[in-house]
């Protein structure tokens, strides 16, 4: 069930874009997170959008920024516990890479980059505030691959480790607690004038209708591709109580199909009225 925009906290995805628009509250996240003074960051396009080249699959990168020397970081919030987290960091490195590529540099142009996750959540369940991700070498770990990519995985329910007040204040606040500081109390206030903005009241509204629309394409996709893959091995009303299609609509499927034999399942969800 969607949150009303009045109940979303911090670690909601647009909650958190929105805020982190303001790079008065996004740089010091990024310094406090990272051990690292930037002068400057630009936001390229938030809540950015990356799609892959050769399939239909993307992701919606939650804050996505680059600094003055052109260093990329990517900070998503993370609430309910995924066991793919790890192979979630590598597709997102990817997609960040292959967008910087696509302009037509060549790989050596490949800047460095920040994958960070901060997770409402204990991912790999040692109690580390921080886990920080680069590639070593197996055989000697002394030698690193430097190919600049680093994954920061946050935990709010942390307590092993050293890392400063602040932070943990920070992570003290997005589990839940009341802000008790100054960085703090200006993410809750921010959290507070965006509830109640109608700009932003409009902006929220539109993106839930989108992945509203985006759910039901997706259900509609695989609907597509059970019609094509079963259709020679069940009669057309078996077929109907697969897809879940009534006869008529599940006729205008498989008409399409074969009137369009170049289509693939998501150009033929998206072409069809299925009303």
């Amino acid at each position: 069930m969607v949150k009303p925009i009045e109940q979303l906290t911090i670690t909601d995805d647009f909650m958190f874009g929105a805020v982190m628009r303001d790079p008065k509250l996004l740089k010091p996240l990024l310094e406090m997170i990272l051990g690292v003074k930037i002068q400057r960051i630009e936001y390229p396009e938030l809540q950015k959008t990356l799609n892959e080249r050769y399939t239909s699959k993307s992701i919606r990168l939650d804050v996505y920024v680059a600094d003055e020397v052109g260093t990329v970081y990517n900070v998503e919030i993370q609430t309910s516990d995924k066991k793919h987290l790890p192979r979630r960091t590598r597709y997102y490195q990817g997609m960040i890479d292959l967008h910087i590529l696509e302009k037509g540099e060549d790989y050596t142009a490949l800047q460095r980059s920040f994958v960070i996750f901060i997770c409402i959540y204990d991912p790999f369940g040692q109690g580390r505030w921080v886990y920080t991700f680069e590639n070593l070498c197996r055989e000697n770990p002394a030698i690193a691959l430097r190919d600049g990519a680093t994954k920061a995985i946050l935990n709010t329910k942390g307590s092993v480790g050293e890392i400063s007040e602040d932070m943990k204040s920070l992570l003290r606040y997005m589990e839940g607690s009341a802000p008790d500081n100054d960085y703090t109390r200006m993410l809750d206030q921010a959290v507070k004038e965006v509830r109640s903005d109608d700009k932003w009241r409009r902006e929220y509204m539109v993106l839930v209708e989108r992945d509203r629309e985006n759910r039901r394409l997706g259900e509609r996709r695989i609907k597509v591709s059970q019609a094509r893959a079963f259709r020679n091995d069940f009669s057309p009303e078996q077929l109907a109580k697969i897809t879940f299609f009534p006869p008529y609509m599940l006729k205008k499927v498989l008409d399409t199909i074969d009137a369009h034999p170049d289509w693939d399942d998501e150009k033929i969800a998206e072409t069809i009225d299925f009303e």
